[in-house]
């Protein structure tokens, strides 16, 4: 996921690419969880806030990191609204991030 430094209002495709999705998804997602609701320009142009970017981190979290299906996801978000990404599970990410890097950087060396 890439982020960016913080504004009022992110465009669709600034989103899409913050968590590597296909806009088609977030507007999927925008009608499978009513908490994602971003405001429309006078010409109908999705911005999204904080709070949606928010929101759709967590839908991202249980969907693509913790393998949940989006009917789960739904329910478990219809239970307990104060579901976060754990320190420990982006912890353990980035150190398996680190060792494929690592990986990748011995292969670079014995190529070269």
């Amino acid at each position: 996921m890439k982020f960016q430094t913080k504004k009022v209002f992110y465009s669709i495709k600034e989103v899409a690419e913050m968590f590597e999705v296909e806009e088609s998804t977030l507007r999927y997602w925008e009608k499978e969880f009513p908490n994602i609701h971003p405001e429309r320009s006078t010409k109908g142009i999705r911005q999204y806030r904080q709070a949606d970017i928010d929101e759709i981190r967590t839908v991202h979290h249980l969907v693509k990191d913790q393998g949940m299906t989006l009917a789960g996801t739904k329910k478990k978000l219809g239970k307990n609204r104060t579901v976060q990404v754990q320190k420990s599970d982006i912890i353990d990410r980035l150190r398996r991030i680190r060792n494929e890097l690592a990986l990748l950087n011995t292969k670079l060396i014995e190529v070269a």
